[in-house]
């Protein structure tokens, strides 16, 4: 899928998204919290796309993917529309443009690489958000390692896909407060 028709793709999930706790809840800021930043990182993506740059569109809309997914699968939000998969992302960036992606794509691995060291679980092992906690840190890994295996391949837009997402999985659990920043609090949206 190129990367204007998965930003239209992902601006509909976002578009058909809601809040799953009822509101004045804790659970409903979280919520709320995860709407808006998914669609501020649409936004973002269609600006970049529209600006002439792929790199930080499919980086935005990467991240902003990560965080609406997390959202869904943490039960905090309902979507009426099916959100595309960060493996359908296929940038087409043009030769002009390799240093900055190959640049950005290699900071957004060392960031999300020191930023899954820099987080520890927060709720007690008995509780069950214990659980979800330790999702959002698997999907961090999850996209560190599948960077990384496409940093291998020579396939650096995938490789930044991969790493945006899994890094909105964790800014995602943290700002939900399911992980513990311990340290280089900087790496978070917090």
């Amino acid at each position: 899928m190129t990367l204007e028709a998965f930003g239209v793709r992902y601006g509909r999930a976002v578009a058909a998204a809601s809040a799953g706790p009822p509101g004045e809840s804790p659970l409903n800021r979280a919520a709320c919290d995860v709407l808006e930043m998914a669609a501020a990182y649409h936004a973002d993506g269609c600006t970049f796309f529209s600006g002439g740059d792929p790199v930080n569109a499919l980086a935005s809309f990467a991240y902003g993917l990560g965080w609406l997914d997390a959202g869904l699968a943490l039960g905090l939000v309902r979507c009426g529309a099916e959100p595309p998969s960060p493996d359908e992302i296929g940038a087409a960036v043009p030769a002009a443009l390799a240093d900055h992606l190959s640049e950005k794509t290699h900071r957004y691995e060392r960031m999300l690489a020191e930023a899954a060291v820099s987080v520890e679980i927060a709720p007690d092992p008995a509780s069950p958000l214990h659980r979800a906690a330790e999702e959002c840190i698997a999907a961090a890994g999850r996209g560190l390692a599948g960077g990384r295996a496409r940093l291998r391949e020579n396939d650096s837009p995938g490789a930044l896909a991969r790493f945006s997402y899994g890094y909105g999985w964790l800014d995602a659990g943290v700002r939900a407060g399911l992980l513990r920043v311990t340290r280089r609090r900087d790496l978070f949206t917090v």
